[in-house]
Order: C-alpha cells, then structure tokens, then sequence
C-alpha cells in the first residue's frame, strides 16, 4: 500500500477550495490535483471498513476515489470541512459497487459447485443457502446509517427534541418510552411530545436524504 501524504489544515483546505471555484483555470485544475492527493489517505480509511467483503484493497481504493472527486466537485464550502462531506460520497460509492456485486452474485446457480466437504463430495450453493448467512454489506450500510443519524442528531436538533427521540425509541442504550411517559417525566402534555417528535423526525428525514 502506498504511502499517502498529509491531509490538509482547515486554512489550507479553504484556499485550495477558493481556488478550485474561483481561481484561473490551471489555479483551478491544480488546486483540484491537490484536494485529490491529500484527501486519499481519508479514502483508504474508509476503503478498510470493507476489505472482508473479497474486494481487492486497490480497486475499492479507485472506486473510493470517485466518491471522493464527487464530493469535491460538488461541496460547498457553508456547510463545514470537506472531510466530513468527502465520508458520506466514499462510503456511498463503494455502497454502490456492494451492492451492484450483490446483485450479480445472486444470478449465480444455486446448483453450481462451491466447494467440497470432508470426504471430498461436491458442496452446491443450494446445500448451504437455508443457513442464512448474515449479509455484511446489509450490515455495513445498517451501521453507516445508524452513525450518520446520530450525527445528524447531535448537529441538527435542539437539546428538547434531542432528549425526546432517545426516550422515545430507546437510544444509547435507554428503554423506549410512550409518549405519555415522556410526557409526564418533563412535565408536558402528550400532543406537545407528539409534535415535537414530529418536526424532529421531519428534521432528520429531510438532512438524511440531502
């Protein structure tokens, strides 16, 4: 694996941003090249999270790349470092070849040989697929979703509307609470709990499929 250089400071970070958006064409061009090179050591991080899924290291690197040159072309310098938007496009795209593989994988015939048990007999994938072997790139998404909500939540939602959906769905660990209950530990009525759990669902909804 190849040695990848330094990621840049947030002074940097912005003027090479500047420069991609606002610069001449070759200050535009270059500033680009170096977003790219000092933002890969961010892709391969990521491209560790899936290297048990029998993807060669190298290619989920490329694939991660493409996610990466997709959030660079389209970030917008108001919502934050280019980092934390850079995570979402990189996991998205290797998402994506997941499940495209996924999908493939499920044409192969299940009377086709997979191997052989102790006494050397052939061992077809319809010998096995009752076993329900848990799906990993399912898993994976399900995980990357989880922390992007609580992301989401920490960024987004006053403390009140915060403190009402942990109750409510048993976050961090919590029992789930009606909202009767949660109406009466914080001494509201039950329809205030229910709007509030509303527009904060609504909150969430709306910044997790921007």
């Amino acid at each position: 694996m190849k040695t990848f250089q330094k990621p840049l400071t947030s002074g940097e970070e912005a003027e090479y941003i500047r420069l991609l958006q606002e610069g001449a064409p070759e200050e535009a061009r270059r500033a680009k090249e170096i977003l790219i090179e000092r933002n890969l050591r961010l892709v391969a991080h990521i491209a560790k999270k899936y290297q048990n899924v029998d993807e060669d290291m190298e290619d989920l690197i490329s694939i991660g790349c493409i996610g990466l040159i997709k959030a660079i072309d389209t970030f917008d310098s108001g919502k934050g470092r280019l980092a934390t938007y850079a995570c979402r496009c990189i996991d998205n795209e290797l998402l994506m070849l997941l499940r495209s593989k996924k999908k493939t994988s499920r044409e192969v015939s299940l009377f086709e040989p997979i191997g052989q048990d102790k006494e050397g007999n052939e061992i077809h994938l319809v010998d096995v697929i009752e076993q329900q072997q848990p799906d990993i790139v399912d898993h994976m998404e399900f995980h990357t979703n989880i922390k992007r909500l609580f992301a989401l939540m920490e960024e987004w939602l006053t403390k009140r509307e915060k403190e009402i959906l942990i109750m409510r769905y048993g976050l961090d660990g919590k029992p789930e609470a009606t909202q009767n209950e949660i109406g009466s530990k914080l001494g509201i009525s039950r329809s205030y709990v229910s709007r509030i759990e509303k527009k904060a669902l609504q909150k969430l909804r709306d910044k997790f499929e921007f």
